[in-house]
């Protein structure tokens, strides 16, 4: 094959170009837009694409030589480049003005590198500044740009970069501007929420007994400031690390040190004492509290090792939290033993009260209408109690507030050692013109161990064993679990002679029990009206969405108690009931009563107690009362609404805090006292005060 036939280039060059095939093409390319188009598009666009006829006839040969000239140039341009450019380069002519060689020797483009402007600039020496920098940047691509075809918002330089336009740029601001407005809305509705919040918190912890639930409380006036307590905490936390370091002292037989710590802990404790706020410190705690520091200051130098010291800190956050399982089994048992006992004052009165009943004559032992006892056309009440002065409360209470007291008749059992007492109390103060009865439990002859099951149980070696005997605590902590049910009240017949209602007042219709720890509010003769729709027990149902139902007091492992009652079932308070004895000798309640009771011979039905046989007893007999007629919780809850109490006919302190005990809660006493004569004399003598 023939090879290709070399130009007649004369120079080395050329012809080791020709031997690199087309490696010659760039040069070419290079002297071509020099000499060729360079000039061609200087006088382009010098001329706009026009021919300038010179207004002056003298140059008119020069004229014309540059008017041929530039036309050969825009032929040759037209050629190279297509149409949309020559428009653009035109367009960019009208908006900047008439280039020229000076415009883009001001205004180069990165990719016009020319040694000779390297060159001029290193040899002159121009520092040219950051902002001078940014200026050209922005510039150079001016000259060569496009407009959106659609509406102009955005221009496009030839190096396809796009600029926006004034009008999308003040698009952006306006969108911005809402978007900041729509935060700060966002943000003050916030603001509007929390202060709903905070507003809502403060009304509710008005309605918290400070007394109940500590001094403390960052709502309560007196502590606006947050930090009132901030010395307080300081030195407590002074004496836990001085205990750390002191144990770490003696360990390491720096006696003088443990000595000197052992010395400042007891000072400390005796600065801060019972103190829960700054304003109840001794006036030495400051001087105290420099001088602990001091001496911790000295002990970390000395003793301080991180991993010694977080394992001290666990091992007594370990024993304060025994301590304090330990503290709430002895609060528990001495709770329970205060509820079981009574107060001095309250031994006093009974006391004295009976010795005057047997220093009566016998004719005047008697109370008044004593024919409305089996009268069934007035309004009967059941009290059972062997507190003197809880009974007074609960009689003065009804008939204060009762709208015909006169039809009132009042059922007292009492035991034998408060039979003269109770008697006595109200020979003295009789309720107006009401009727009231006082009788002994023990002067029941029917009421014995072959007939009642609670009575049988007593007797045997095995209950003797539960209550009197057997694991017996040693200890305050050790007793506290099975306390509440060795109290000697869920065995009293007092407790359960509710289940024998007809046999006591046997010619009775209905008859409304209640507890003596309650505090009647409103005439209650309207219970005697309600229809119970065959039912056996009208009573309040307490039951919440998990609390107060059957499962929580019955033991449904047991087959028998699985199979005959649901587990969901709502539960019921006893305190205020109304019983229709009529309907209650038709359903034999008693011998209801007194089957459950025998198979619970061992306890493992339930634990002991009257509300659980109850539930079991009234199972699907008892008739829902509305909640206004009955209260509960003023022996234990300290968060019962105020209002939901005055509406209340009935306030009933069941609970352990009973309101003539010392650890009643302070403001339900109020309710409770108001029915008292702290001037009577029985009363003073036996220094009760409110």
């Amino acid at each position: 094959m023939a090879s290709p036939k070399r130009l007649p280039y004369s120079s080395a060059g050329a012809g080791g170009g020709a031997r690199r095939g087309s490696g010659a093409l760039p040069p070419v390319v290079v002297l071509v837009f020099l000499f060729v188009l360079a000039p061609s598009i200087f006088f382009v666009v010098r001329s706009g694409g026009h021919v300038h006829v010179a207004s002056d006839p003298r140059g008119a040969d020069g004229n014309q030589e540059t008017d041929w000239q530039e036309q050969l140039a825009t032929n040759n341009l037209k050629s190279l480049l297509s149409k949309e450019v020559i428009d653009a380069i035109a367009t960019s002519q009208q908006e900047t003005g008439t280039l020229n060689l000076d415009f883009f020797r001001d205004h180069p483009s990165p990719s016009w590198k020319t040694d000779d402007l390297v060159d001029h600039k290193m040899n002159t020496n121009l520092v040219v500044d950051d902002k001078a920098k940014a200026q050209n940047s922005s510039a150079e691509h001016v000259p060569l740009i496009y407009k959106s075809p659609k509406d102009g918002s955005v221009i496009v330089h030839a190096d396809g970069h796009q600029v926006d336009t004034a009008a999308k740029i003040a698009r952006r601001k306006l969108r911005e501007i809402r978007r900041e407005k729509r935060a700060m809305d966002l943000v003050r509705k916030d603001d509007e929420a929390l202060v709903k919040l905070e507003n809502a918190a403060i009304e509710r912890s008005k309605a918290v007994d400070s007394a109940v639930l500590g001094k403390y409380s960052i709502w309560r006036k007196e502590n606006e400031n947050e930090n009132s307590d901030s010395t307080v905490r300081l030195m407590r936390d002074q004496i836990i690390m001085a205990r750390v370091y002191s144990v770490l002292a003696k360990s390491k037989n720096k006696h003088g040190l443990y000595q000197e710590l052992q010395s400042r802990i007891k000072e400390s404790h005796r600065a801060v004492g019972e103190a829960t706020a700054d304003a109840d410190l001794h006036r030495s705690a400051p001087d105290r509290m420099r001088a602990m520091g001091q001496v911790l200051t000295k002990a970390r130098e000395e003793l301080y090792d991180c991993k010694v010291i977080s394992q001290r800190l666990r091992a007594m956050l370990q024993s304060a939290d025994e301590q304090v399982r330990s503290l709430k089994k002895q609060s528990t048992f001495l709770s329970q033993l205060a509820a079981k006992t009574i107060p001095n004052s309250i031994h006093c009165l009974s006391m004295r009260l009976t010795i005057d009943y047997y220093l009566l004559p016998v004719e005047k032992r008697k109370f008044p209408r004593s024919e409305n006892l089996e009268n069934p056309e007035l309004y009967h009440y059941a009290l059972f109690s062997d507190n003197v002065l809880a009974a007074s409360v609960v009689v003065n209470s009804t008939i204060m507030n009762a709208k015909e007291p006169e039809k009132h008749v009042f059922h007292l059992v009492t035991d034998k050692l408060n039979f003269g007492a109770m008697n006595m109390w109200f020979l003295l103060n009789p309720p107006g013109k009401a009727t009231i009865h006082v009788e002994n439990v023990d002067e029941f002859k029917w009421l014995n161990s072959s007939y009642c099951p609670v009575l049988r149980q007593l007797e045997s070696a095995a209950m003797k064993e539960f209550y009197f005997k057997a694991d017996r605590p040693t200890t305050l902590s050790a007793g506290s679990s099975n306390l509440k049910y060795r109290n000697p009240k869920y065995l009293s017949m007092l407790n359960h002679l509710r289940f024998y209602l007809p046999e006591i007042y046997p010619k009775l219709d209905k008859i409304l029990f209640l507890d003596d720890d309650i505090v009647v509010q409103k005439d209650l003769t309207g219970l005697w009206d309600v229809d119970l729709n065959g039912m056996v027990n009208g009573a309040v149902f307490t039951c919440g969405e998990s609390f107060h139902r059957f499962d929580k007091y019955l033991n449904f492992s047991n087959p028998h108690i699985a199979r005959n009652f649901d587990p969901n079932a709502c539960g019921w308070a006893y305190g205020m009931n109304i019983f229709d004895l009529k309907q209650w000798k038709n359903k034999d309640i008693t011998g209801i009563y007194h089957k459950w009771q025998t198979m619970n011979d061992d306890r493992v039905l339930w634990k002991l107690g009257t509300l659980p046989p109850g539930l079991m007893t009234f199972y699907k007999l008892t008739h829902p009362l509305d909640k206004s007629w009955h209260v509960l919780g003023l022996g234990y809850n300290p968060s019962i609404d105020r209002s939901e109490i005055d509406n209340a006919a009935v306030a009933h302190y069941n609970g352990n805090m009973k309101p003539w005990l010392e650890l009643a809660m302070t403001k339900y006493r109020p309710y409770w006292t108001r029915y008292i004569k702290y001037d009577h004399p029985y009363i003073r003598g036996c220094n009760l005060s409110e």
